[in-house]
């Protein structure tokens, strides 16, 4: 008798109330989410709130490039020879650029006769059977690969040494000599635990190394979610060559990526990518120590480059979306979000994401001085880095298979 009271109950709410039913068994399944196509899929999952400029004070103050310049002028360089050319180098003697790409290696060009050649990989573990997926290197089928043949991200030379060295995501900071070969590793650990995401790197005067270690959370195959959740467990290091050892220079970061030193190196330039903005960290003069955000930006950013007047050139992955704002001061509307049972491009699509390219130049205040925009993708979709050598812009991409130049400064339009 109690199961059958049990099976009217179930049929009348059924017949009376079928709207509601539906409902709460959709609520039920987004709960659950068996099949895991949900964006955080069957992971923990821990939003939190974080600091986001307002959205609108943002945008109107913001200067638009309405003609779309990099687009219009930017030229594809290298297509299906490069894969996922993060950060681009030259060397003292003019050679390059230098990169590091998708499969674990840096390469360098070395002109039309020779075209590029392979200068370096990051772990002796690197085999071209295991590691060389070609233009698939940009896809998730590296993914998995990736923590064996490594991922390298920022390079820099050193001019007086001419050695390479390298931002890992996985193996750490490292060097390589001028001839190129298997990079030594440098700092693996800070604080006996391991750097677990290693982005950006620029070198003082005095020999020093600052790099960005993006979380402590989560690696570069999982950074996705170091943006859905809002974490802040990003640090700037320093490694320091004499002690071989290396320092916290700033924690509680969210998403710390590109850096760059000043002219004077009286301070350092870095982006926090979930929070939009680029933020200054004095190393000397009466505010040594102190950290000031110099700029809101209206997406996403990379890596920041300085050129020969001291400025300073940011990728950014835009733009911000309104509903961004919302989700950062509520991160329990973002634990409901991202577990429902749908793609994440539909639910980017859904709050108005559409990603394009913004590259712009800023003075050491934070003051913009040029914007120039892609903003139909037509050379790049998302951008990583910007560097301005003898009249011409180089941009790299972490996740397209190609460079895009611009001859810069443009003629006036």
């Amino acid at each position: 008798m109690e199961k059958k009271g049990q099976h009217s109950t179930y049929d009348s709410l059924m017949t009376n109330h079928p709207v509601l039913c539906i409902i709460a068994l959709s609520v039920i399944f987004v709960a659950i989410d068996p099949f895991h196509i949900s964006p955080v899929g069957d992971r923990e999952f821990k939003p939190v709130k974080h600091v986001v400029a307002p959205y609108k004070q943002v945008m109107d103050n913001w200067p638009k490039d309405n003609l779309s310049r990099l687009g219009q002028h930017g030229k594809l360089e290298f297509v299906d020879q490069v894969f996922g050319p993060e950060s681009l180098e030259f060397d003292s003697l003019g050679r390059g650029p230098y990169t590091g790409l998708a499969d674990g290696r840096v390469v360098r060009w070395m002109g039309e006769t020779i075209g590029w050649e392979t200068f370096s990989v990051v772990t002796s573990k690197w085999s071209e059977k295991t590691c060389a997926r070609g233009v698939d290197s940009t896809t998730n089928k590296q993914w998995k690969h990736e923590k064996l043949c490594g991922r390298p991200l920022g390079l820099r030379f050193d001019e007086v040494s001419g050695n390479l060295y390298i931002a890992d995501a996985y193996y750490g900071l490292l060097m390589v000599g001028p001839e190129g070969g298997v990079a030594t590793p440098l700092a693996t650990h800070v604080e006996g635990k391991p750097i677990l995401f290693a982005n950006d790197l620029d070198i003082h005067r005095n020999g020093s190394i600052f790099f960005t270690d993006t979380s402590k959370r989560y690696d570069r195959a999982n950074h996705f979610f170091i943006l859905l959740e809002g974490e802040s467990t990003g640090r700037l290091l320093r490694y320091d060559p004499p002690t071989k050892t290396t320092h916290i220079v700033l924690d509680g970061l969210a998403f710390p990526n590109g850096i760059q030193l000043s002219r004077d190196q009286s301070f350092l330039l870095f982006t926090e990518t979930t929070n939009c903005r680029l933020v200054k960290y004095w190393l000397e003069g009466s505010k040594r120590g102190e950290v000031e955000v110099v700029a809101d930006l209206p997406g996403f950013p990379d890596n920041v480059r300085m050129n020969e007047k001291g400025e300073f050139w940011v990728a950014i992955d835009c733009c911000r979306t309104p509903v961004q704002e919302v989700l950062a001061k509520n991160p329990w509307i973002k634990g409901i979000y991202f577990r429902l049972p749908i793609p994440m491009k539909l639910l980017a699509k859904a709050v108005g994401m559409r990603m394009y390219t913004v590259i712009s130049r800023f003075n050491g205040d934070g003051k913009v001085l040029e914007v120039l925009e892609d903003r139909q993708g037509k050379v790049m979709q998302l951008v990583s880095e910007v560097r301005e050598v003898q009249g011409k812009l180089w941009i790299g991409t972490v996740a397209h298979n190609h460079i895009a130049t611009l001859p810069y400064p443009l003629a006036m339009d």
